[in-house]
């Protein structure tokens, strides 16, 4: 067969013994081995030799770069849009078979519905970046690009498009960084590029933008309600956990309940919420990054404490068994005189739950009493990425007491119920 016609980006039908392949052509480093992307998403590599018919379906295309046209109806209220990289702002690469950044051409063009919802007046990118590289200067640099936005009284609501992996350690910071929210920001995702036909990310794009022309002045994540195409549920920034690595309905709320139920055309609020304001919000950016968190197993050696101590950390979140315990007095590896020492040291040191639901509650058990004894702040019900984010917010203000204020809903949806 004269395989070797193909080039990278071609979609093409291999025949061989067993089975009939459709595919795009994917750039191969042995020359015996045709390697496809198949339409499911899921990469093979046929040897040449089994082939015994092959077919071109698609030449391969080169992307042409077209200017993108903002088109304006007054009707309308205006959106920017805020692109910052991940799954929903990538396409196929045919060299590689990966997915590289694409352009804000494309995000439009997957959902046209969106010119009939609002008018996107601008389309900014202060960075391109997956987001499990994502660290709290990008953070930073995001609210300070949403901040000018903000307080332009031209433009009725945000998008945020970004990656999935670290997407609700994103939402929980700028919950925190933005101070007194006067308009919607949604911040949406996809789980499979845009140039693919099962991608999510249009119905997620057009929920985002009738949440940001909604009158809720909340920071919401975006996403798929369930596994099919039908309607997203505009999710509590500080309540979200990423739950499972691959379905469209990765996100899901913890311990609490949606904002609003979305499809095209509608928005059905479910619960009370910050309504739209005249207020000037105001950045509250600064940070104390010496801060992690630590998953507490049995058998671990608490000498991690030390460790974190000695790199300078200032604040730690221990993910707690049960209702919040770690290894006490009859255990091997007793937590307790280290977690002492270390908060008489001057480090704060929170507790959080390893479940997804449910809170803590330290009097139950007398090794949580024990726990209680150290210093240790119990954090209720906080998710562990809003707890970890909150302390190293906290922590950046010298003057505020930690405990105090990591007990305190500080932002306009509970950390804590």
């Amino acid at each position: 067969m004269k395989t070797k016609t193909f080039a990278p980006g071609d979609r093409v039908a291999l025949q061989t013994k067993s089975k009939l392949w459709k595919g795009y052509v994917l750039e191969s480093h042995d020359s015996e081995v045709i390697l496809l992307k198949l339409e499911s998403g899921y990469n093979i590599g046929i040897r040449e030799g089994e082939i015994l018919d092959a077919k071109v379906l698609e030449k391969a295309k080169p992307k042409e770069k077209k200017e993108v046209v903002l088109e304006k109806n007054t009707k309308l209220k205006n959106v920017v849009i805020i692109i910052t990289g991940g799954t929903i702002s990538s396409r196929l690469d045919p060299k590689s078979g990966g997915v590289i950044p694409t352009d804000a051409e494309d995000i439009l063009n997957i959902a046209p519905e969106i010119k009939e919802i609002c008018n996107v007046v601008k389309i900014d990118t202060p960075f391109m970046k997956f987001s499990e590289d994502m660290d709290p200067k990008d953070w930073r640099k995001l609210a300070e690009t949403c901040e000018p936005y903000l307080n332009d009284e031209s433009v009725d609501g945000i998008i945020i498009t970004h990656g999935t992996d670290t997407l609700h350690y994103t939402s929980v910071a700028l919950s925190f960084f933005i101070r007194d929210l006067n308009k919607p920001i949604a911040i949406t995702y996809s789980q499979r590029s845009i140039d693919r036909a099962s991608t999510d990310a249009a119905l997620n794009l057009i929920c985002s933008a009738e949440y940001a022309t909604s009158d809720i002045a909340e920071i919401a994540l975006i996403g798929h309600k369930n596994s099919d195409d039908k309607s997203c549920i505009a999710m509590p920034a500080k309540r979200v956990r990423k739950l499972h690595t691959s379905r469209r309905d990765a996100f899901k709320i913890v311990n609490d309940t949606p904002l609003a139920e979305i499809t095209s055309g509608k928005i059905k609020i479910l619960k009370t919420f910050n309504a739209r304001s005249n207020k000037k919000p105001k950045l509250d950016t600064k940070f104390q990054e010496k801060v992690s968190l630590i998953k507490v197993h049995p058998g671990q050696d608490p000498s991690i404490i030390e460790y974190y101590e000695q790199q300078g950390y200032k604040g730690l979140i221990l993910e707690t068994t049960g209702l919040g315990q770690v290894p006490g007095k009859s255990s091997s590896t007793n937590w307790l005189p280290k977690i002492k020492k270390a908060i008489q040291n001057g480090m704060v040191i929170c507790a959080t739950a390893q479940t997804i639901y449910g809170r803590l509650n330290p009097n139950v058990y007398s090794s949580g009493r024990e726990l209680q004894k150290t210093g240790i702040i119990f954090l209720e019900d906080m998710l562990s990425e809003t707890a970890l984010i909150k302390l190293g917010w906290v922590l950046g203000h010298k003057n505020w007491n930690p405990k105090e204020k990591m007990l305190e809903n500080v932002s306009n949806r509970l950390d804590k119920k």
